[in-house]
């Protein structure tokens, strides 16, 4: 005895095999082209080690420490988002997830020695989709930087940073 629910059932389950062998890949692993940018890679954060990583608190500890050696902090993000708000002495480079940014950030720590340390952040939006932190870092590590830490900011800078009371400054 056939049963008619478990052919529809199978054409079903074939009908969604094929869609999504022929759906192409997801949208954060395939070039992205804009007339102004050409092609521009969509990065994840998550695939930094958790050891180029520095924590808000340890930073904070770090800047308001009168012994500790200042590191260079450089905002990687949008420009929009670092006038609302950002860390005390930190310098806008642009947005690395373009190409226009990481040039930027290339010739401001161009003439630096590779052993600086410097720390690099964003908080623009969720740490999984956080467009920025990964190309920044991947550009300062090829240009030979060893003392490179990324501020990890889990959801985006107002919840991670501003909503605990750190130091934080507004405009350029």
């Amino acid at each position: 005895m056939k049963h008619p629910r478990m052919n529809s059932s199978f054409a079903v389950i074939a009908i969604a095999a094929i869609v999504a062998l022929a759906s192409p890949a997801p949208a954060h692993s395939q070039p992205r082209l804009t007339a102004k940018t050409g092609p521009m890679v969509l990065y994840q954060a998550t695939a930094l080690p958790a050891s180029d990583l520095i924590q808000p608190e340890e930073l904070v500890t770090i800047l308001r420490s009168p012994k500790a050696p200042k590191p260079l902090i450089l905002y990687v993000g949008f420009h929009t988002l670092f006038v609302q708000a950002h860390i005390p002495g930190s310098e806008y480079v642009g947005a690395a997830s373009r190409a226009s940014g990481i040039q930027q950030l290339r010739k401001r720590v161009a003439s630096l020695p590779r052993g600086k340390f410097i720390v690099i952040y964003c908080g623009c939006c969720p740490w999984s989709h956080c467009p920025n932190v990964k190309p920044a870092d991947d550009a300062l590590r090829a240009m030979g930087f060893t003392r490179v830490k990324v501020l990890y900011i889990a959801n985006n800078f107002g919840a991670n940073w501003a909503s605990k009371g750190y130091p934080m400054a507004q405009g350029e």
